[in-house]
């Protein structure tokens, strides 16, 4: 495939998916993974998991992080730009609307019961990110990738830790983990 049809494919993807998205950047995480590794087949699932692990230990918002990893590993720096358009656009024109008519959605009931049954269906996809992501780590049968999961929740869930220094606790833990494999791939080789 050419590369001006992959960034023509990346853009109008992202665009899409940011457009009809509703929920923030875990819900367009999902859609992304579907999109890009289950229908286009241009991302592995695993590949998927880093990137969305990328773009959640970067600041800023995760759909726009998610766009510009998944824009960046299939097409480089162009592939970035029309990953973050695509991405950035729905929203800015939707914010922009509503905040010229926000005196009239505000007390609309309408719209306000929209929005909360909104919440169910936002609840839904989240609970799937985490089945999917979840899943594919039970799926791996590493015993430490298990158990840092679960303590994960267990730290931040009942214990109120702050997900930063959960965070940061994978990072010591990934980077030991890898350190020692390379070590003994070293000493056998």
């Amino acid at each position: 495939m050419k590369k001006a049809a992959i960034l023509r494919k990346i853009f109008i993807s992202t665009l899409y998916l940011s457009t009809f998205t509703f929920g923030g950047g875990y819900v367009i995480v999902t859609l992304l993974k579907n999109k890009f590794v289950n229908e286009l087949h241009w991302i592995d699932e695993e590949e998927m998991l880093d990137l969305v692990a990328i773009a959640q230990s970067s600041p800023g918002a995760i759909a726009v992080n998610g766009a510009i990893v998944v824009g960046y590993k299939l097409a480089g720096l162009a592939g970035v730009v029309c990953a973050v358009l695509g991405a950035v656009i729905p929203p800015f024109v939707i914010l922009t609307l509503v905040s010229f008519f926000y005196a009239a959605f505000r007390e609309n009931r309408v719209i306000q019961s929209l929005l909360y049954g909104m919440k169910s269906g936002v609840g839904a996809v989240i609970i799937s990110v985490v089945y999917d992501m979840g899943s594919s780590v039970v799926k791996s049968k590493d015993f430490v990738l298990i158990l840092i999961m679960a303590l994960s929740f267990v730290a931040n869930y009942f214990f109120g830790v702050n997900v930063i220094y959960i965070i940061l606790a994978v990072i010591v833990i990934g980077l030991a983990r890898t350190l020692i494999r390379e070590r003994r791939k070293g000493a056998k080789g």
